[in-house]
């Protein structure tokens, strides 16, 4: 933390007001999920596509040139974001009309997140439980893949009704073929009222002036900024990759900077005294 006090003073006004005033807006892909596991690396959403049964051997290949091509191009502290937007757009852009080449199955999804070695934090039931329970709504903002999403959380049993995604979800046609990506385009860089404002659910919430944001990167600092008025937000940034280079950034950036930490504990931590479980 570079400024405990203010964070001393953001946990307990979230405390005082309650419930009703308070939303937590998180990110997805090595947020919620896990970075790695025994020192390996754990696949993001669009990782458990591309490294699925359904992707040929030559997609698989095009899709990881394009990884080691822009991958250090998003997380260069050197860069601003003006310069990375268009590249993230033309990354993106790239790896959806890949996949779309592999005519990819609806019914195959949840065969696909089963077979794969995604994993979610340790703490991640509570997590979900504890929200669910206090009726808070948490919203995911994710530049991943949508439907793949939502069946992590399906799978993992934590898909409750006060869970709304905003994603890169698949079009399907009438045979259930993948034909296209659903508008907007969401990357790394434009998590932001720009595509949020036009959510149904994301403008119902706005009244909820308090805010937990938790994400990894410097582009997650953005979603909160549909909520107009918001009062009193406590950003939580997870730094997984490259953390001494990038730590001077993340502790200027979030309020609260957790090192390699592969669990929910600090988070679920602050939920739980700030929900009134914990005195």
């Amino acid at each position: 933390m570079k400024n405990p006090e203010h964070v001393k003073r953001v946990i307990s006004a979230l405390r005082k007001e309650g419930t009703d005033k308070l939303q937590v807006i998180s990110d997805f892909d090595m947020t919620l999920s896990r970075f790695g596991f025994n020192g390996r690396r754990c696949p993001t959403s669009h990782n458990i596509l591309d490294n699925s049964r359904v992707i040929s051997e030559e997609g698989r290949k095009k899709l990881k040139d394009l990884l080691h091509y822009y991958y250090p191009i998003e997380i260069d502290p050197n860069r601003t974001m003006e310069e990375k937007c268009p590249l993230m757009v033309e990354w993106w852009t790239k790896a959806h009309d890949l996949l779309l080449q592999q005519k990819i199955l609806k019914s195959d999804i949840a065969k696909i997140v089963r077979d794969s070695e995604v994993m979610l934090r340790d703490g991640v039931n509570a997590f979900f439980d504890q929200l669910h329970q206090h009726d808070i709504p948490l919203f995911i903002f994710s530049a991943g893949v949508g439907d793949v999403l939502e069946e992590v959380l399906r799978q993992a049993e934590v898909l409750h009704p006060n869970v709304t995604v905003v994603s890169n979800y698949m079009d399907f046609d009438d045979q259930g073929v993948l034909r296209q990506f659903k508008a907007p385009l969401i990357h790394t860089y434009n998590k932001n009222n720009r595509v949020l404002g036009k959510t149904e659910q994301f403008q119902q919430l706005s009244s909820r002036t308090n805010i937990v944001l938790l994400g990894d990167s410097m582009g997650d600092l953005s979603m909160a900024d549909g909520v107009t008025d918001a009062e009193n937000v406590l950003t939580v940034g997870f730094l997984n990759d490259k953390v001494d280079e990038r730590r001077g950034k993340y502790r200027d950036a979030y309020d609260i900077v957790l090192e390699k930490d592969e669990t929910l504990d600090v988070v679920n931590g602050i939920l739980c005294y700030v929900l009134g479980d914990l005195n």
